[in-house]
């Protein structure tokens, strides 16, 4: 293979000069494997160049920044590119992958060439050109015809750290590369937001679309690998499964391999539920007549009396920019009050009765800021509406009715995805997750957590404290859970679900019992606590003594080959629980047998047990 020509410059003397060591081949190749997630093979090695010792530049950032000093970084690229593939072809290294900046890969027309014996003169079959700088592509026609040149010998190519440059998403589509490296900083603490889960599902749909490989690169930690794992990511690359080394890699370090063996799968953080989102004033307009502001009660009373739903009516001035609101309601106040209002007022101008400050609103502003009129001081807004303009003008009438309705709406499809009180994940990631576990095919356990005689705790020491007790159940049990294998979900009020991959998972149902149990009995007033409950009606109006507050879980162990649907198992767990809290232990649990009957192993707090037959666990 010949070697690049590194162009005399003029005479450098200073022995660390980018371009000395360039001319005197002083640069190093250090290796980082890439693997398939699923086989647990390495794939390839990305080149990195690294300086040797004693250089003044200490790592590649400085390398480079000391190369565009001296007007030959497009020179270093290419010599990096050079010697990895020079040793890569000695070493059986798999994909090599390359770092190129666009510009460089775009100017480098003569490759690749062919030595005088017929021999490739840059070997290209195997290599992969990453493409950095994506945000400053000048030619992209002239990087399209050297790629194909470059994939006509073999070559494939990476766009590298994507979603970090700002044209990325142009370039994949233009330039359809084999694979796209995922930017560390979505790989980073990826098991702890929801937001970057759902920006990779994003990235895999994309990938599909333009038959792309992701590959995810910075990967550190256990949690980050697995959370990949699950989300199906099949390529990686980071600290974690090995670092740049003088040496190529042969294989996964063995925690690493033994983590991918794992048949649990890792609880997805949550991704962020907005409320409101992309919804505007414009939803609550409703079309209405108007007045100009000069009108005359008169004018008012006939319109009201035309248009018999309509509650009020905005007056406008010449540029049909609201000047005031009057209302229906103070037209029939007025009349109650005053018998000659008509005689008295009707030639008279409305203004004098309306509201010369009504709360104007542009339709374009987003919903979640109106629910502050709920709470506002002035309560005239929810009597009387609002009025809807847009660049100031009235487009129409607005109501409290339609307004508190949206706000209900989006607020219960908001608590379907996290529990407004709690924050833990309602109804929809908990169906999502069991649908998940059952596609894994390994057994796991469901549980329903549920409060004893919580109502008349609630009733009598009213509702703030009773939300106080649901927030304490809500720590028990998160409290006890491992948060990589164990998920706990808020259905609603005291309505707990867990769903557990932990091997030790009765030991930590028993502790959540009892921490709960202690705790809550705190709760109540001393001589509650001292008497062991509360006096109250019940739900008959019958006066009786309530015991305090325990806490009841029903358990199912979970076989997925037995159960067809994420409904199956909710109705399971909901029956355990059902004996739990009609025989008043702690925990019980239904083992499914199959045909036959299911059994219940009853605990109580303390964890004693005893077997009894019970109904069979719905299928």
């Amino acid at each position: 293979m010949t070697v690049l020509p590194v162009p005399a410059p003029t005479p450098v003397r200073d022995p660390h000069s980018v371009w000395m060591l360039m001319r005197e081949r002083r640069l190093l190749m250090h290796w980082q494997p890439l693997f398939d997630l699923a086989t647990h093979d390495v794939i390839g090695h990305e080149a990195l160049v690294r300086t040797p010792a004693g250089c003044a530049w200490r790592n590649p950032d400085h390398l480079f920044a000391a190369a565009r000093r001296e007007g030959c970084a497009m020179e270093l690229e290419r010599v990096c590119v050079q010697l990895a593939a020079t040793e890569a072809g000695h070493a059986g290294l798999g994909l090599l992958f390359v770092n190129l900046s666009a510009n460089a890969l775009a100017a480098w027309t003569d490759a690749p060439a062919h030595t005088p014996h017929g021999q490739p003169d840059l070997p290209l079959a195997g290599v992969v050109v990453e493409l950095t700088e994506h945000e400053r592509v000048r030619d992209l026609a002239a990087l399209r015809d050297v790629l194909a040149r470059w994939r006509a010998a073999g070559a494939a190519l990476a766009l590298d750290d994507f979603g970090d440059g700002h044209s990325s998403l142009r370039l994949w589509a233009e330039l359809r590369p084999e694979y796209v490296k995922i930017d560390k900083y979505f790989v980073r603490d990826v098991h702890r937001s929801g937001d970057k889960t759902k920006t990779i599902r994003a990235l895999q749909q994309l990938a599909d679309t333009f038959g792309t490989r992701l590959i995810a690169e910075g990967i550190e930690t256990v949690d980050e690998l697995m959370v990949l794992r699950d989300l199906g990511l099949t390529l990686g690359q980071g600290y974690l499964l090995g670092r740049p080394l003088p040496t190529p890699c042969s294989a996964l370090p063995v925690n690493v391999q033994q983590a991918l063996q794992s048949r649990q799968i890792w609880v997805l953080p949550q991704e962020p539920h907005v409320i409101h989102r992309g919804l505007t004033a414009a939803t609550l307009l409703r079309a209405a007549p108007a007045l100009p502001g000069h009108a005359s009660h008169q004018d008012v009373l006939e319109l009201f009396q035309r248009h018999h739903d309509l509650e009020s009516v905005a007056l406008l001035d010449d540029q049909q920019r609201p000047v005031g609101l009057i209302t229906r309601h103070t037209f029939q106040e007025e009349s109650l009050h005053n018998p000659y209002f008509r005689e008295l007022y009707g030639r008279r101008p409305a203004i004098m009765h309306a509201n010369t400050q009504p709360l104007c609103v542009e339709i374009h502003t987003p919903l979640e800021r109106l629910t502050e009129v709920l709470t506002s001081p002035d309560q005239r807004y929810l009597r009387e509406g609002f009025i809807l303009t847009e660049n100031g003008r009235y487009r129409g009438l607005g109501t409290s009715e339609q307004l508190v309705r949206r706000v209900t709406e989006a607020r219960i499809e908001a608590a379907r995805h996290a529990n407004p009180l709690t924050a833990l994940p309602g109804n929809v990631p908990i169906t999502q997750h069991i649908e998940r576990l059952l596609h894994n095919g390994q057994p796991f356990v469901a549980c329903y957590a549920d409060l004893n005689h919580f109502k008349v705790y609630n009733d009598q020491y009213g509702y703030w404290r009773g939300d106080g007790m649901i927030r304490l159940l809500a720590r028990c049990l998160t409290g006890v859970c491992d948060a990589r294998l164990d998920f706990v979900g808020h259905v609603g009020g005291d309505d707990f679900v867990l769903l557990m991959q932990s091997g030790d998972w009765l030991a930590r149902i028993e502790r959540a019992v009892h921490t709960f149990n202690t705790e809550a009995a705190l709760l109540y007033e001393t001589t509650a606590r001292q008497a062991g409950g509360i006096w109250a009606e019940d739900r008959h109006g019958v006066r009786r003594f309530h015991p305090l507050t325990t806490l009841s879980v029903g358990v199912v162990r979970v076989d997925p080959a037995h159960y067809a649907s994420a409904e199956a198992v909710a109705n399971a767990a909901a029956l355990a629980k059902h004996h739990a809290k009609q025989g008043h232990v702690g925990i019980q649990i239904l083992s499914d047998v199959g045909e036959g009957p299911a059994h219940s192993l009853v605990a109580d707090a303390a964890g004693t047990a005893a077997v009894s037959a019970v109904a069979p666990a719905c299928q």
